[in-house]
């Protein structure tokens, strides 16, 4: 009898085997399509040669989190790569305000009457950013703070909607940058605790960057399975898991699974039918025939650019997908160009460009049109540098990652208590009625991104049990 067995093998499901490996414990993972990943693959999308990432391309909290900071998987190949700008958010007549490695360098794209506010908003978090990091993305209410002080400040900043925090702006290139670094988790702007969330963001940019694994997203999912493997767990790809019996004996089970998936395999019935799923996306990874042409300078040397026009054209954008049910007219969109640090990705000359924008849950439209014109007002000719296109809308992201329910690429509303308290309001989100089954994935705290603390928390939850029995 193994001590446990995990259910999918993106990062939070292999980050909970190689916590529970590391301990000593007997480890297996099962995941259903023919190679380890989740939301961190790259393939061949659009034509040979372009390695594209079909979900997740940039990883600002990656590259930050405990979990994966205090794992060799530099050991296992991964290898981080930073643009000259981590960010950049161009505006129509050709301007732009970044997102810097360096506080000051973002504070003065905000223009003169924003750069003090920006740098007393940040600079007091940053000091003590590892600490805060680790604070509020560990076991919610249940563990001891390491700086409880930091922690409430950042809790009286955070908490409130965005629409307060950004009321500290006057101008607005501030006021955009920071709309849009809340959009990331598609949540409507006036929401509870969207302060935080672009906190959160701008403080991991000037922590430790923005970065794209060299290769691909897939370079963090080989090394999470690689020290997996090194470790004595196995990994089991091609294995669909219908139901409990189809799995070995195991003292424990960790899904890293979608809620509903859990219900249906493990016959829990109804328990979770109170969470709500959030906004799809509709995304295109393009095959370019040179650099996306952008207006602005500072977005043709940035690893992610942000493209709204100002703070209501990014707001409306997230109340049409969200709360209207419709597809907005001129989408948010983040975009990400890794081969803008990684010839790898592309043939010599060449690039790969990954854009998504929101749409309604389960939305079945064709946003492609939107989508490139809205790149043509901050790109002129951008279209004439397309090679190629591969388009997911939600049913396709569905069909490539069953966590994606309705194409909701953060598996679960980030809005209201469900931002905090997922998928249950609970102070143990990752057990289940059943006592040897617990979840990982990201309808649990600290919720989505590729960061695998989902997964470490809940090998908590999992070695404590083991011990017990």
């Amino acid at each position: 009898m193994l001590d446990a067995v995990v259910v999918g093998a993106g990062p939070n499901g292999l980050t909970a085997a190689v916590e529970l490996a590391r301990r000593g414990f007997s480890v297996a993972v099962f995941e259903a399509r023919g190679t380890v990943g989740g939301g961190s693959r790259t393939e061949e999308l659009t034509l040979p040669g372009f390695r594209h990432d079909p979900c997740a391309a940039a990883h600002p909290l990656a590259i930050n989190s405990p979990a994966f900071r205090a794992l060799p998987l530099e050991r296992y190949g991964l290898e981080w790569l930073h643009a000259e700008l981590p960010m950049a958010h161009p505006f129509p007549d050709g301007t732009a305000a970044v997102l810097s490695r360096s506080v000051g360098e973002t504070a003065a794209s905000l223009g003169p009457r924003d750069a003090g506010t920006y740098r007393r908003l940040v600079e007091p978090f940053l000091p003590k950013w590892d600490t805060l990091v680790r604070d509020f993305m560990s076991l919610p209410l249940t563990a001891l703070p390491r700086d409880p002080v930091t922690l409430a400040r950042f809790g009286l900043v955070g908490l409130p909607p965005s629409t307060l925090l950004m009321r500290r702006f006057r101008d607005e290139p501030a006021k955009a940058l920071f709309a849009g670094l809340v959009a990331h988790v598609m949540a409507p702007l006036g929401g509870f605790a969207t302060g935080a969330i672009g906190l959160v963001f701008a403080l991991s940019a000037h922590a430790r960057g923005w970065p794209v694994p060299r290769g691909g997203s897939q370079a963090i999912s080989d090394a999470l399975a690689a020290h997996l493997r090194d470790l004595g767990g196995s990994v089991h790809t091609d294995y669909e898991v219908k139901r409990l019996d189809d799995l070995p004996p195991a003292r424990a089970y960790v899904f890293d699974t979608s809620p509903t998936a859990l219900a249906r395999i493990a016959g829990f019935g109804d328990h979770y039918a109170g969470y709500r799923y959030g906004p799809g996306a509709f995304k295109i990874d393009y095959a370019l025939d040179g650099p996306v042409p952008w207006t602005a300078k500072e977005a043709r040397v940035a690893g992610t650019v942000q493209v709204g026009a100002n703070r209501a054209e990014i707001g409306t954008a997230l109340r049409a997908a969200s709360r209207e049910g419709r597809a907005p007219d001129k989408p948010f969109m983040i975009t990400v160009q890794p081969s803008v640090v990684d010839p790898t990705r592309a043939p010599a000359g060449k690039h790969v460009f990954w854009a998504y924008g929101h749409v309604p849950h389960g939305w079945t439209g064709d946003l492609t049109d939107a989508i490139e014109r809205q790149l043509e007002r901050f790109a002129p000719g951008f279209r004439d540098r397309v090679l190629a296109r591969a388009t997911a809308g939600p049913p396709e992201l569905a069909a490539r990652n069953a966590n994606y329910v309705g194409g909701d690429i953060a598996s679960g509303a980030v809005s209201g208590l469900q931002l905090l308290l997922r998928p249950k309001l609970t102070l143990f989100p990752y057990h289940t009625p059943h006592p040897a089954v617990f979840i990982c994935s990201s309808a649990t705290p600290p919720g989505p991104g590729v960061h695998g603390m989902s997964g470490h928390n809940a090998a908590k939850a999992v070695w404590k049990r083991l011990r017990q029995t």
